[in-house]
């Protein structure tokens, strides 16, 4: 018996299908749910389009298309089918990332007319904890940044997403959208750094956030502190500020050759779960 499938731009009357969708692997998906949560499927305030595949009528898989593009829940043929309408789309996206297996096999698909990337990182552990080590004791001066010192933090976050993405988030409109993603985090006190005598030593912010999970990011230690520890002693503060104050779960990914970040983030008491993938144009 054949099944019948198909896809289309979902609305916001699909919001309910789409979280239970979201919500069945709830921190691999955490980025995406944190987004619709809070601006359901409408393109305008979504920033993308939320593509659905349906077989025989039920909503099985989704794909943000923003900018990121965004393989959930996706089977082989969920898969090719987002391939086909993203190809005829066209390229809108920065990046391609998710988990390793539909990833890899949505780029294998999109390459051809899409190619070449300008980086494949096709091995980022996923890693999750629900409680901290205590191997390792919080550094008491780590906090939240507060809304007056956007301009102390701002050149940190500069270096490290350059530093992380090989280009300057200050480049195309001379920053504004990631002066504005800054600032939101600080607004919303998820941002958190130390900071000796006006410099930013450590920071990490808390991105994605859901009721069920929540997702540590942007982790960073100025270059002439590297090697003392704070990496561990700050995310161990990070990590007691989001399990008390965001969600039971935490995670995060990483590139796998950054041995030295894993290797702490385990003492602090991560676990590797799975594999996301990332394709950056």
């Amino acid at each position: 018996m054949l099944t019948h499938t198909t896809t289309r731009v979902l609305e916001p009357s699909d919001l309910g299908a789409a979280l239970a969708v979201l919500e069945s692997e709830p921190v691999a998906n955490a980025f995406v749910t944190s987004r619709v949560q809070i601006a359901g499927l409408d393109p305008w305030r979504l920033g993308g389009e939320m593509w659905g595949w349906y077989a025989d009528g039920r909503l099985r898989s989704l794909c943000y298309s923003g900018a990121n593009l965004v393989p959930i829940c996706a089977g082989p043929e969920a898969v090719r089918a987002f391939a086909d309408r993203a190809r005829r789309a066209g390229r809108r996206c920065s990046s391609i990332v998710g988990p390793a297996e539909p990833t890899a096999e949505l780029w294998r698909l999109l390459e051809p007319g899409w190619g070449p990337a300008r980086e494949v990182r096709a091995n980022q552990p996923l890693m999750v904890t629900e409680s901290p080590s205590a191997d390792v004791e919080p550094d008491p001066l780590v906090r939240r940044v507060r809304k007056d010192e956007m301009d102390i933090l701002m050149p940190a976050c500069v270096d490290m997403f350059t530093e992380e993405v090989g280009v300057s988030p200050l480049a195309g409109d001379g920053g504004l959208l990631y002066q504005a993603r800054v600032a939101e985090l600080i607004g919303a006190g998820r941002s958190f750094a130390r900071i000796d005598d006006g410099k930013v030593v450590f920071k990490a912010e808390i991105g994605a956030t859901t009721p069920q999970a929540c997702q540590i990011q942007g982790v960073w230690v100025a270059p002439e502190y590297r090697g003392r520890g704070l990496s561990e002693t700050g995310m161990a503060a990070v990590l007691r500020y989001a399990l008390a104050d965001v969600a039971p779960v935490v995670s995060l990914y990483v590139n796998d050759y950054n041995t030295p970040a894993r290797k702490a983030y385990r003492r602090i008491g991560f676990r590797e779960t799975g594999t996301f993938m990332s394709v950056l144009f």
